[in-house]
């Protein structure tokens, strides 16, 4: 059955269409102008003043509503994927953690087992996010250190094939032992080599983009930071603009100012917003498990005992009303950071990132305040403020 979405503002091919129409059928825009035409079989109006623009693709989340990738059960996976809509996410990258072979095979293979399999209604899983272990134990952070290892493309290859070919991005440190090869591996993959949890220096950064990488992991966050005779890598994400960045707008990973610098250096074109959930999100204080380790939550804070900061809580609703208030970003900003960066990112840009006739019809509802109202995926209206799901 056609549907069609009215009367709101529709931000389609780079500019905003004023009392738009959208219409789609079979999980597919059909079309997309001016809401001239009312005769949809099933109209969705909304006053003037509301914004319709493309669901966001979170490329690193490992978990929420008390569910974890590294669970690895398809339970888990869906529970991931029925919470997200309800905070303007559409699509996202399961999003692994270091630990042993056995814990990060099991992950994968359940991966490929649900991808493509997903119930109607929930955030689409577009591939897997495998943050460690080619990582720095200098810059773990809440990456278990007893089992950060060498790069290893091999390794890479078998993990590859147990996942059915859905790794879509590594998070590595390219200083390590075996990291340059392997970025260039990645990079022949077709793979987003990203930069992250790395102790390295500046000419690092050169070498890793030389080598393929196209990305840094949550920017500013488990990383050398900037000294004024050593650039770091915090200093080369910022400077080579080959490199999107990742970045965790909650306010408390980063603070407002420095999310403002890197704004204003990157720009929307080569930023990407992630929230690095872990199960926690979605539910109460208290403590919660984080790739084998202990983790307390309270008040948006998730930590470590030793104090280290472990992930977030944070909703993707949430980073897009901070990092408006936080800088001078619109929303076509938001839609360039939340969905065409990662959609691109992750080889999908021709069926996501955009509202599109032929792209799949994911998108999302945002009222005069930029509050969430209804969330589309795949045709399928999976979240509707102060209504319940569509079975």
């Amino acid at each position: 059955m056609m549907k069609k979405v009215t009367g709101c503002s529709i931000y389609s091919d780079h500019e905003w269409i004023n009392n738009g129409s959208l219409a789609f059928e079979n999980g597919k825009i059909v079309t997309v102008g001016q809401a001239l035409d009312q005769s949809s079989n099933e109209m969705i109006h909304f006053p003037e003043k509301y914004k319709c623009i493309p669901g966001m693709i979170d490329m690193h989340i490992h978990g929420a509503n008390g569910a974890d990738t590294m669970d690895a059960t398809p339970e888990a996976l869906s529970t991931i994927a029925s919470a997200l809509p309800k905070e303007a996410t559409t699509s996202f990258l399961a999003t692994t953690i270091t630990q042993s072979e056995e814990a990060i095979e099991a992950a994968l293979k359940n991966a490929e087992e649900v991808i493509g399999k997903q119930k109607p209604g929930e955030a689409e899983i577009v591939g897997v996010h495998l943050e460690g272990p080619f990582i720095s134990k200098d810059k773990a952070g809440a990456q278990p250190l007893e089992y950060i290892s060498v790069a290893d493309i091999h390794r890479f290859d078998e993990w590859q094939k147990l996942s059915g070919g859905h790794i879509k991005e590594v998070t590595l440190a390219p200083e390590i032992e075996g990291g340059l090869p392997l970025i260039r591996h990645l990079a022949d993959q077709n793979v987003v080599a990203s930069i992250g949890h790395s102790n390295g220096t500046g000419e690092d950064v050169i070498r890793a983009v030389d080598a393929g990488a196209t990305q840094v992991t949550h920017v500013y966050n488990g990383m050398r930071g900037m000294h004024h005779r050593e650039p770091g890598i915090l200093g080369g994400a910022l400077l080579h603009h080959e490199l999107y960045n990742e970045l965790i707008c909650d306010g408390i990973h980063v603070c407002q100012g420095m999310v403002n610098l890197a704004y204003k250096l990157k720009g929307s074109d080569r930023m990407i917003l992630i929230t690095d959930a872990m199960r926690a999100k979605c539910l109460k204080n208290g403590t919660y498990d984080l790739g084998g380790q202990e983790v307390l939550v309270k008040d948006g804070l998730a930590v470590l005992a030793s104090g280290t900061i472990a992930g977030s809580v944070l909703k993707m609703d949430q980073a897009i009303r901070n990092i408006l208030d936080f800088t001078d970003a619109t929303l076509e900003d938001i839609v360039q950071m939340g969905a065409v960066n990662p959609a691109r990112q992750c080889g999908i840009f021709d069926r996501k990132g955009s509202l599109e006739a032929g792209k799949d019809a994911d998108f999302i509802i945002l009222d005069e305040e930029d509050q969430l109202v209804m969330t589309v995926c795949r045709g399928i209206i999976a979240y509707q403020r102060g209504g319940s799901q569509q079975p």
